[in-house]
């Protein structure tokens, strides 16, 4: 009985390792090779993401291709794959331009050029008003806070600032005449008041500072005024009246320093077509001519005439013309073309003999 006991348990513990070895022979060859095709995979997915980020063409792309074949492609970082593109495992990971696709990216090189073309397109252009400086002035029996303004374009950095120097009675000015042209747009324009005292205080000197900016950038806001001869003239006809003084009594140095700045401040205000910017010119073109920057008073009478090119009637226009002739012949330009126009002025009744020199018409003309 014993014996016969003894056997069948044999039996029964060999019968239950022969079932449960198939099982674990099953469940290794089932879940063991997955996991591990998993991490396999797992591990080349995340080499192919990772490297530089770079942009191709498509005809670099074939060339980049037989590079990696030669085995030089391991040291280039790769492109990680576009969003609905499958990573396949034939290609290394590589970004595949799609079947029918037209050229591929652009260069690096070449977006970042469109970036630097498109910028100034994209960003608004604003004129921005800056006090920068505000000095306390002693003259004689008067005594009045010179305020130092730049005009200052948004985006970009101007090497040469254009600047005015104005006190509170040139701001009251502006603000009466104003007032009195273009009552209802002012109307909502608020103007610093006048003290009796404290107003040589730093407090009092800030706040008209940050209120004279905000006034001139109001004013600026709306087309009606911005585009007026009194808000135009507040800027540049100072620096034209001084740059023409300085002209007439041979200071020539000082008076370009003037005419620049005039020049800066009717190209920052936008009107570089009018008649006060065509004199700014002549003044520019006279005074690198005295000082010998002849190349430079050329190119101001090749400005002017451009401007001119549809004017026959101007009275700077032969002026500028016989300027220019001059100045081409001496620094070797051509000057055919400046010459046929004289012609056709001479040969349409223009009296040449009679015409005065840009410095004549600088001295005579009159800035009211």
């Amino acid at each position: 009985m014993a014996s016969r006991i003894l056997h069948r348990l044999r039996h029964a513990l060999a019968g239950e390792g022969a079932r449960e070895e198939p099982a674990c022979s099953t469940a290794e060859a089932e879940d063991f090779p997955e996991s591990s095709e998993l991490e396999d995979d797992t591990e080349g997915l995340s080499t192919r993401l990772s490297g530089t980020l770079s942009f191709t063409s498509h005809e670099e792309e074939e060339e980049e291709e037989e590079e990696e074949e030669d085995g030089a492609g391991e040291e280039l970082g790769e492109l990680p794959e576009p969003p609905g593109e499958a990573v396949g495992a034939e290609d290394g990971g590589r970004c595949r331009e799609p079947a029918g696709g037209g050229g591929g990216s652009l260069l690096t090189r070449q977006l970042q050029e469109l970036w630097r073309k498109s910028r100034s397109s994209l960003t608004p252009q604003r004129l921005l008003f800056e006090v920068t400086s505000a000095s306390v002035v002693s003259e004689r029996s008067s005594k009045y806070v010179l305020y130092t303004i730049y005009l200052i374009r948004s985006g970009r950095f101007d090497k040469a600032p254009a600047t005015i120097a104005r006190r509170y009675s040139d701001f009251e000015r502006l603000n009466r005449r104003l007032r009195c042209r273009f009552g209802c747009d002012m109307a909502g324009i608020a103007f610093p008041r006048k003290r009796l005292r404290r107003n040589f205080t730093a407090e009092t000197i800030a706040k008209r500072s940050r209120a004279f900016e905000q006034f001139l950038s109001h004013l600026h806001s709306i087309a009606e005024i911005r585009r007026s001869p009194e808000f135009l003239e507040f800027f540049f006809l100072q620096d034209l009246r001084a740059a023409q003084r300085l002209t007439c009594t041979g200071m020539y140095r000082e008076a370009l320093a003037t005419w620049a700045n005039a020049y800066r401040l009717q190209d920052r205000l936008g009107v570089c077509g009018s008649g006060r910017f065509l004199l700014t010119l002549a003044g520019l073109a006279v005074c690198h001519q005295e000082l010998d920057q002849l190349g430079e008073a050329h190119g101001c009478c090749e400005q002017a005439l451009q401007l001119l090119e549809a004017q026959d009637s101007h009275p700077l226009l032969g002026p500028f013309l016989q300027a220019h002739i001059h100045l081409a012949w001496k620094v070797g330009k051509d000057k055919r073309q400046s010459e046929a126009r004289l012609q056709d002025l001479q040969e349409a009744g223009l009296p040449l003999q009679q015409q005065p020199t840009l410095k004549e018409c600088l001295i005579k003309e009159a800035l009211d």
